[in-house]
């Protein structure tokens, strides 16, 4: 049996955009954990069987929509704190990249996103922590580049 191959955790990176005409992408520091979520929103309807309408009916779905969620945590690092602060205080979505590089492929995601909520955390004894949810606005667009 073949062992997997397998990505390390700087292969994964959330990166927020800033400035004015191109936009320009880093990856805030501090996040010991992080993760992206897509899902699908369906709608549901009982289809009949016509040959058979006594017989148990299968359940049909149709997809409705579509939506990314960013989820990280760590501390809370000094030279980040203001690129989250001004994406929680913006009403408008911030830009956004993810990128997941992997043994024979770069796996993008970029679109606009909302920071949902920024929870800043410390106990006695320990470091400030940080803890952000991002939800998008819009499409996200996937692209996927072989790698040479």
């Amino acid at each position: 049996m073949a062992k997997p191959k397998t990505a390390r955790f700087g292969a994964f990176a959330v990166m927020l955009g800033s400035g004015t005409g191109p936009i320009t992408y880093a990856a805030p520091c501090g996040f010991t954990s992080k993760s992206l979520a897509l899902s699908k929103e369906l709608s549901e309807i009982v289809i009949p069987d016509c040959t058979a309408p006594d017989a148990a009916s299968w359940v049909g779905r149709d997809v409705t929509s579509l939506s990314a969620a960013v989820n990280g945590e760590g501390v809370l690092a000094e030279e980040s704190v203001e690129d989250w602060l001004s994406a929680y205080n913006s009403t408008a979505p911030v830009p956004v990249k993810i990128v997941l590089t992997l043994s024979t492929e770069t796996i993008e995601w970029v679109g606009t996103m909302h920071v949902a909520s920024l929870n800043i955390e410390a106990e006695q004894g320990g470091r400030v922590t940080l803890n952000v949810e991002m939800q998008s606005d819009g499409e996200m667009v996937q692209a996927i580049t072989p790698v040479p």
